[in-house]
């Protein structure tokens, strides 16, 4: 019998379920940014006009759309929860891999917290066209985080089936309004005379800061790539998904700018907390304004619980790879979730949403993003030398390169100085939280991180493993 028990097997490590399909990549992706449409891209309008915030629309999809498909070629590859954490360890190295996996959780902890404030934000405003001034916005943020956090908790197929459901009611929300203004629904003509009478009111410099906020557009396309994990083929379904989401955005983007600007004045458009409901509401027309309401709702619950999701597979990938405590990389028994990670996350949401103000907690997600995507380019070059095109089986290969990779990293670059002129100072504090960050993991986590067992594709390994 004690032989029996010492050679016994031991008990298999528990996994993420393979469980999703394309539809689901493409909600995860598109739910994640659709609220871009609702709310916050209008801020580029008042940084530069109503020019400016089409010039924003438009530059930000060519950047995303050169995330989307590098992010494709690379992820259909490397197919592990984390996404770019996970390219960054099996390609550049831990410090590198330890940096865009804290990029990623910020920049949708922060995103979370953004969509959590909107929704209280909504409530409100709802409230005070009924005649109920002064609504406690604070419950219904924590109600909202603490609902997704536990639906998220429960399992990843009931969470992004949820999200296909929501994402497609709120993009349908925005054709439905574009077609109803086309067809003469509302009671207020579309009026674009600004753009002759004030086209660039801060001059040529307007453009490129508006290109701060143009980016909320799209920001969060890259988090398909976190459920690589939990596809059933990836190879497959992140291309599929993830460029069909990037198409999806980039109608969704023009057609909001076009019916926002033609129904709202530039200067009130550049500051409104919801300027779709806003445009809804100046038609007129009571079916529009309950529609949008659902839209605007439904896409910040959408982006939150797609938030919950990609951070939480990040800071568990983190976590089963040593990079933080060990702990931190559990999988539930019963539903296969990364349950500690969501749970040790909401508060962290909760304490920016309850005290942060929007525009704040806006600009440290887009400069989360902005540093992972600076990520990509040099881990796009890497990968292509150190495994070229004949060397290893990709699911997807993205198309001219390296000119992706160019024109990615040039548009960066323009997107840093935008942020610069209007938040220099959070600029410069959140390089200093990240260096500092940086500094920890060199000196205090380091010598926690097997390398060599973090290199799990069966590719050539490269020196250093």
């Amino acid at each position: 019998m004690a032989n029996v028990t010492a050679t016994a097997p031991a008990t298999e490590r528990l996994q993420l379920l393979r469980v999703l399909g394309p539809a689901h990549i493409w909600a995860l992706g598109v739910g994640i940014v659709l609220v871009g449409e609702y709310m916050g891209w209008n801020f580029s309008v008042g940084k530069g006009g109503m020019i400016a915030g089409l010039a924003a629309c438009w530059v930000a999809g060519l950047l995303y759309t050169c995330v989307a498909m590098i992010d494709s070629e690379v992820t259909s590859t490397i197919a592990a929860a984390g996404g770019q954490y996970a390219q960054a360890k099996h390609i550049v190295g831990p410090l590198m891999a330890f940096n865009v996996g804290l990029f990623l959780v910020m920049a949708y902890t922060m995103l979370e917290a953004a969509n959590a404030i909107t929704v209280g934000y909504l409530l409100d405003t709802v409230a005070g066209m009924m005649g109920h001034t002064g609504l406690n916005q604070k419950p219904f943020i924590i109600l909202s985080i603490m609902f997704l956090a536990w639906l998220n908790f429960r399992g990843v197929l009931a969470t992004l089936t949820f999200n296909l459901v929501i994402t497609a009611i709120a993009f349908l929300a925005i054709i439905a309004l574009f077609v109803s203004v086309q067809l003469g629904a509302s009671a207020v003509p579309m009026d674009f005379s600004a753009i002759t009478t004030a086209p660039l009111p801060y001059g040529w410099i307007g453009i490129v800061a508006a290109l701060h906020f143009g980016l909320w557009y799209y920001l969060g396309i890259e988090g398909t790539c976190q459920a690589a994990e939990e596809v059933r083929s990836p190879a497959r379904s992140l291309p599929y998904g993830t460029m069909a989401g990037i198409m999806t955005l980039l109608i969704a983007a023009t057609m909001t700018w076009y019916v926002c600007s033609g129904l709202l004045p530039w200067e009130y458009l550049g500051q409104a907390g919801t300027p779709l409901f806003d445009a809804a509401r100046v038609t007129g027309n009571t079916g529009l304004m309950v529609l949008l309401f659902v839209g605007t709702m439904f896409s910040t619950l959408a982006s939150a619980n797609g938030c919950i999701n990609d951070a939480s597979r990040a800071w568990f990938s983190m976590g089963r790879d040593r990079y933080l405590p060990s702990w931190f990389g559990a999988v539930h028994p019963v539903y296969r979730t990364p349950y500690r990670s969501i749970v040790f996350l909401v508060p962290i949401a909760l304490i920016f949403a309850l005290g942060a103000p929007l525009d704040q907690v806006v600009t440290f997600s887009i400069l989360s993003g902005l540093l992972g995507y600076t990520f990509m380019t040099f881990n796009m070059v890497m990968f292509r030398r150190k495994w070229p095109l004949e060397t290893i089986k990709r699911g997807y290969v993205h198309p001219l390169h390296p000119l992706p990779t160019i024109v990615l990293l040039t548009l960066c670059a323009a997107a840093y100085f935008a942020v610069f002129l209007g938040y220099g100072t959070q600029l410069s504090a959140m390089m200093c939280f990240y260096i500092v960050a940086s500094l920890w993991f060199h000196f205090r986590r380091y010598r926690f991180v097997r390398r060599g067992d973090q290199f799990t594709m069966p590719w050539p390994k490269p020196r250093g493993y």
